[in-house]
């Protein structure tokens, strides 16, 4: 089995000892993407802009791995108030519209780095 780094600078950099993604022989693994704007480095404010923010970093990221969302086949999503589950499905369904939208978990944190409404990571296949 390969294992290569996936970067791009479509993405924020790692803000800690881990890549942007890990590709192997048929799986693309995206770390955690925060909403983080990888051309300013700011986070937009409300959970549905930093929804569209960390879906629009792991779409770079799965670009970049040579796949795209339409590929992925499990997603993590964390929020940091399980209140914001609605919004952020609203934005969600915008990536993954209708029928075959990839297996999911949503789960409510106490917190996420640098104090993010959300931060998504996802498996896809290549």
């Amino acid at each position: 089995m390969t294992k290569e780094v996936v970067s791009t600078t479509k993405a924020p950099a790692a803000i800690g000892p881990y890549s942007q993604g890990i590709v192997t022989d048929s799986l693309v693994f995206v770390s955690g993407q925060l909403p983080i704007d990888p051309a300013t480095g700011v986070m937009p404010e409300g959970i549905k802009d930093q929804a569209r923010q960390s879906l629009t970093n792991v779409k770079a990221i799965l670009e970049a791995a040579g796949t795209s969302l339409d590929k992925v086949v499990k997603a993590t999503c964390f929020l940091s108030d399980i209140g914001y589950f609605a919004e952020f499905n609203e934005v969600y369904a915008e990536f993954f519209p209708g029928q075959g939208a990839p297996a999911r978990s949503a789960v409510g944190v106490a917190a996420l780095p640098k104090a993010a409404k959300c931060e998504i990571e996802v498996i896809a296949v290549r």
